[in-house]
């Protein structure tokens, strides 16, 4: 359960004012259909961290316990300090909605925005961290609905009253404590 919780909180965090929640900001502005966007978001992300969570436990099977550890407290204490840097959106990223209609170019757009994305990377870290990657993609997927789907729905409005320096301090905060405490050991009893 722990990793259900954590992977939830931490992507929905890290997820506030990444480029995929711009991305949802602009498409609902675009095309005022939150229905197709919100399938478009849960369809991507599922495929996406799917994919990210069987790396992790692909990690997980091929790496030493030991090796795993460092690996992993430097992969969050660097997704802290990747948290802390805004995001910008790619305009090319938008253009593909004028071919596919709304959910396609939102399943197209989020899929590939998030491709190598801190969300994308910590989905991969901590499915090899919990060993649980369902529970933890599971996790991630609602994270990012929890972060996007107000977007879709407040659009502009929502993004102007959130504190995102705060917002990202806490968030990187959580990964420096994840990071911290994989390297202190605190995953022994996962065998990591």
């Amino acid at each position: 359960m722990e990793s259900l919780l954590v992977s939830t909180g931490v992507v929905a965090l890290a997820e506030i004012g990444d480029k995929t929640q711009l991305l949802a900001f602009l498409l609902a502005a675009r095309f005022k259909k939150p229905l197709p966007i919100i399938a478009g978001i849960l369809c991507a992300t599922i495929v996406n961290h799917g994919l990210a969570g069987a790396l992790g436990a692909w990690i997980t099977a091929s790496i030493t316990p030991e090796v795993l550890r460092w690996v992993l407290g430097v992969s969050f204490i660097g997704m802290a300090i990747w948290t802390l840097i805004p995001d910008k959106i790619e305009e090319e990223e938008t253009q593909v909605a004028k071919r596919f209609g709304v959910f396609g170019a939102t399943l197209i757009t989020f899929f590939l925005a998030e491709m190598g994305d801190k969300t994308q990377i910590a989905t991969i870290a901590m499915a090899a961290h919990y060993a649980a990657p369902l529970m933890v993609v599971i996790g991630t997927t609602l994270g990012m609905l929890i972060a996007d789907v107000p977007a879709v729905f407040a659009g502009d409005k929502l993004a102007a009253k959130i504190p995102m320096k705060l917002v990202h301090s806490i968030a990187a905060a959580i990964f420096a404590v994840l990071g911290v405490a994989t390297l202190l050991g605190a995953g022994a009893k996962l065998g990591i």
